[in-house]
This record gives C-alpha cells, structure tokens and sequence, in this order.
C-alpha cells in the first residue's frame, strides 16, 4: 500500500493548535518520529507513518490529508513537488494530428500535466529531492509517444505554444496595444485569417489593460495559434466567452489537425471539449493531494466515463454517484394563477454607441430564468439595472425589493477570513443547520472557512461569491456568470444548491450564464438577448426552454443533441446528417429523435477495487 501525506502549510498554524497532530499520533507516543515540527513546519514521514488518520481528525485547521493508494500507482509516479505535496501518477500520450482532451475537477493536476508538456516543468518522477536527469526520463517512459516527445523537448527540439489559464493576469505582465503584441508573434502569418474569425478588429487599436475578459480570451488564443509549433497547449480556452465565440474557438483550434500538429486542452465546458476534442483523459483522485491519469478514450466514451464516476478497462471507481442530466420537456402552460414577484415595462438603456432594450416581462417567485446572448449584448446592464446599480432612461423603479447580486468580475477586496465573510452576510442564518447542508457542504465551503479572502484562487473566490449571495436575506438573486473557474462538478453542484435555495424559500433568481449544460441544468424559463454586440441590444420576454433554446441556437447557427446513454447536451457537428435534419425540423435544442450513430455501450461489470481517499 503506498501512502501519501500532504500538509497544506497556507491552513497549519502550528503555533496556535498546540501541535495537535503530534501529541495524538499512536507513532510518535511509540517514540517513531512519524511528525515532526522543524523549520516552522509540521512534516509527516510518509515511510513511518501508520495511515491511521488521526492527525487528520486531530488537526484543527484540517490542514493534513493521508490517503492510502495501490503499490501499483508508485510505480507510475511522474512528478511530486516536494515533501508533504500534491503528486501526480501517469501522464497523457498525445500524438501529432489529435487534439486531446483533459478532463478532471480543479487541482487535480491538468495545468500541472500542461506546464510538464510546455517545458515549464521537469518532472521528477517523484524523486524530488534528487530529480533526475533527461535521459532517466526519456528510459522511464521508453516504448510510449513520451519517449520521442522528451527526447524532443532534451535537446530544445519541441517548439511550444502555450496559452495560460489565468488570462485577466496577462496584463500585468504584458503592455501595449492588441495590434502590436500580435505582430510580434505572428510566426506562421495567419494573424489577418485569425483576428477575422475571433473578430478582433473591433479592439486591435486598444491597450490590453482595458479589455474585458473575453477579449483578452480571444487575444491569448490568437497569439497561440499565431506562433509556429509542435505542440499547441490550451488552458480552458472557453472562459469568459459566450457560446458562438466558443464555438469558433473551438472550430480555429481544431484546424491545426490538418498541419499533424500535437494538441492539448484541458476544458470544464462539456459541449465545448465534446465537440473539440478526438481523444479523452479522464484526471481523478483528491484535489490538491493527488492526480491520476487514466488511459486515453475516445471522446464520447471518456466523457461519460467522467459522469458516471467508473473506468471499466482500469476497474477504478472514483465517485459515489453518477452525474445524471434529465431531458427537460416543454413546460405545460399553467391554468393556475401565477405567484409574480416583479413585473417590469420596456426597460431602455442608452449608453454612448450603446442600446438596451429590454422588452416587458415577469418572473414568478421560486423559478429560476437563464439569461443567455452573446457577449456585448446587454445582459449585465439588465442585471445591474434591476440590482438598483444602473437607472434605465426613465428610472424605472422595481418595487421595495431586495436584492442579492454576484457580479461577472470578482475583486477579492475583503481583508478577512471566509468565515467572517459569510457571518456577516448570513447573519444569524450562520449558526442553522440548513446554511451548512444546503450551502456550504454542497458547494466545498467549508475547508475554506479559515482561508483570508485576499489568498483565494479563482476558483475558490468564485464558490464564496455565490455563497455569500445565496446567503444574503433577499427577495430576488442575481447571479452572474457563476460558472467561471469552476470545474464540471463544480458547476453542477452550484446549480444544485442554487434550486434547493429557490425552491425551499420561493426566492427567483436571474442567472447570466454562457454555458449551455450548466444552463439546462439551472433554467426553468429562458431570456434570450439579441441585436449587435456593442451598438444594440434587445431582450426578449421570458420564455419556454424549448422557444428559448431554439431562438438563440438558430442565431448562433449550432444544433445540440441528447447522449443516449448519459442524456448531456452535445454539439452536432456543422453540416452532419442530425445538424442538417433537426435545422429541418426547426429543434436546434430539445429533440425527441435519437442518433442512430450512438448505441449505449455494454453494461459494465460491477466494480471491485475503488481508488480510497
């Protein structure tokens, strides 16, 4: 059995738990130093500990994760960055003229595998103390694409481009104006193709420091695709950018198959990855402790395998349950009298260049309507508007209503902890039980109750923006974008507490959302804005799912089906037999006709070894 001990030195406070791991530990009672405190630090000797798991209950902070692992794994080992630290087992083969797909929850190790292929990283094998050299490397992965691809990479062989996660950091480390720094890079000399697809034009004399997300989005990946490489690695390409633009995204990295070019992604966005990818690895284990990657599958089988938490050829189960998506029918018109909350008239908005009409509507309490539109649109001055942060052209009012508001872009610009954070906006709502199972626990809160807000990543400030909105005491939620950062679980855990909150206390929510399976998983109603981005904006009135799906997928020229097996929304290819005849039949979305091209797979047999925690 091997054992991994990792210490998250940002949660231990050694100074002020009294070294509760060390006085209960059974090893260090029996005079073995299985923990010790040296350098400030607790270190855990992974050799003379036990696994019992005390320390873990013991520690206050919940700072210590032991988990116990099969001896098989040891062997696998690619990197660890250092004592008491993340490790990750295996890495992914990816081969010239395949794009890849990874696929896994956040901190699991796919940026890490990414930075490993870029060159940023030297894996270690594990030993790093005494990392070895390229030539142990190149023997340990003899007899796989990774021995050619290493030996490439040893001697400066392997040209890279890669684009970064974090693109609202570019920025601040690169200056000057949108046209200029992709001249600069432009290798191959595609830059006039490319800024026509991705449609810079409109920004190419503006400096980087004022575009918004999705702008800088679509300027990281055109320097990306502008450079001459091998290997083409993509961070979550589809963050901040609306479903067309994702799309296109999507479609532009897909023709670097053509040039036998080796690309990577690693995407949250199922529909996106789905329909980007030829091939899936599927990363599972526990975030921040430990990564495995699993075998490569073809891509609507390594999805579903992803969903349904087991990997057959490796007879590994790695989640409880299934994540099951339901085929929402039409809504049957009520004869009932509605219970509305807000009615609103035509809301205009004139900006300079700019503007919003928003045609008349209601929303009933306990339902929740996406909101879905390109970007530039019109969608957040809608949201602001009713939040009471921007007045329309006749200061429409609202009622006397409350409301709770996530904006697009978080600033961590709270100076304490979660938990003082979410005490002062929950209030006495704290302390019930019912904040902790149907807030904090389903959204992974709580470890971060301890963290300051200033050191959170994305991710994480992300899930305490949502709860801290969730929290607030309030008679409408507006909530904008809250898919960002997240990770598919993430995602679907977020809808999930978001309907139980809604359902439980009748409070309506508004939901801006980009992303269509998270948004099929949320909406009850739909709000489609159309017009031209950045010069005018039209929002139409609440609709059904069906109207709505169907009115915005026939702008954006893209038809989705149903998997047969896990019933997720996937994209039809352009010009398909399904894409043609559903186009036909006018169902861009909600089809009752079943791909005769996908059959479910055989039943899996019952799992016997399960990958602990």
């Amino acid at each position: 059995m091997t054992r991994i001990a990792v210490m998250n030195h940002d949660k231990c406070k050694p100074k002020k738990c009294n070294q509760m791991c060390i006085k209960f530990c059974p090893m260090v009672r029996s005079r073995i130093e299985a923990i010790r405190f040296e350098e400030n630090k607790i270190v855990i000797s992974e050799k003379l500990c036990s696994g019992c798991g005390i320390c873990v209950k013991k520690c206050p902070f919940k700072a210590i994760s032991i988990v116990n692992l099969p001896d098989e794994l040891e062997k696998d080992c690619s990197h660890r960055f250092g004592e008491n630290s993340f490790k990750l087992f295996r890495l992914p083969m990816p081969a010239p003229g395949t794009v890849l797909g990874l696929l896994g929850q956040n901190g699991i190790g796919k940026s890490t595998t990414l930075k490993v292929f870029s060159g940023e990283i030297k894996p270690n094998l594990g030993n790093f103390q005494n990392p070895p050299e390229w030539d142990a490397i190149i023997q340990f992965y003899r007899g796989s694409s990774l021995q050619e691809y290493f030996q490439k990479m040893s001697v400066g062989n392997l040209k890279v481009s890669h684009k970064p996660q974090y693109v609202d950091r570019i920025p601040k480390a690169i200056h000057g104006k949108v046209s200029e720094i992709l001249e600069k890079v432009d290798q191959r000399k595609v830059l006039d193709k490319l800024s026509e697809e991705l449609e810079l034009k409109k920004i190419w004399d503006r400096n980087l420091d004022i575009l918004s997300g999705g702008e800088l989005q679509r300027v990281a990946v055109t320097a990306a695709l502008c450079r001459e490489a091998d290997v083409y690695l993509f961070d979550e390409p589809s963050s901040y950018l609306d479903v067309k633009q994702r799309l296109q995204v999507a479609k532009t990295i897909r023709g670097l198959k053509e040039l036998q070019k080796t690309v990577v992604v690693a995407e949250h966005d199922l529909a996106i990855i789905d329909y980007l990818s030829d091939q899936i690895c599927v990363f599972y284990g526990e975030p921040s402790v430990y990564g495995v990657v699993s075998h490569v599958h073809g891509v609507r089988t390594g999805i579903n395998i992803y969903l349904q938490g087991y990997i057959p050829d490796e007879n590994i189960m790695f989640r409880k349950e299934s994540i099951i998506f339901h085929e929402k029918p039409p809504a049957a018109p009520t004869t009932e009298p509605a219970d509305v909350l807000l009615k609103w008239g035509t809301v205009e908005k004139t900006f300079q260049g700019f503007r919003l009409t928003a045609q008349p509507g209601e929303i009933r309490r306990g339902e929740i309507i996406g909101i879905l539109g390109p970007n530039g649109i019109g969608k957040t001055t809608f949201v602001k508007i009713l939040a009471g942060l921007e007045e329309s052209d006749d200061k429409q009012k609202f009622g006397e209503l409350t409301v709770s508001y996530k904006p697009q872009y978080i600033a961590a610009d709270y100076t304490g902890t979660v938990m003082e954070l979410l005490m002062n906006v929950a209030k006495e709502n704290y302390t019930s039980s019912w904040y902790k199972t149907e807030i904090l626990q389903p959204m992974h809160v709580e470890p971060l109750l301890d963290h300051n807000i200033m050191e959170l990543s994305g991710g994480e400030l992300q899930k305490v923006a949502i709860a801290a909105a969730l929290s607030r005491k309030a008679d409408l939620f507006l909530l904008d974008e809250p898919s960002a950062y997240l990770d598919v679980e993430e995602r679907l855990n977020m809808a999930k507490a978001l309907r139980r909150v809604v359902e439980a206390h009748s409070i309506p929510a508004f939901v801006v959302e980009h992303d269509v399976v998270t948004q099929d998983f949320i909406a009850d109603r739909l709000m489609v804005f159309s017009g031209e981005p950045g010069v005018q904006g039209t929002a139409n009135p609440p609709t059904t799912l069906r109207k709505g799906m169907n009115l915005f997928l026939k702008e954006m020229d893209v038809t989705f089906r149903r998997d047969s097996v896990t019933r997720r929304p996937r994209v039809n290819k352009e010009g398909s037999r399904l894409d043609v005849m559903q186009k036909d039949l006018g169902e861009y979305y909600y089809t009752r006709v079943r791909p005769q091209t996908e059959s479910p797979p055989p039943v899996a047999a019952k799992p016997q070894k399960v990958a602990p925690k």
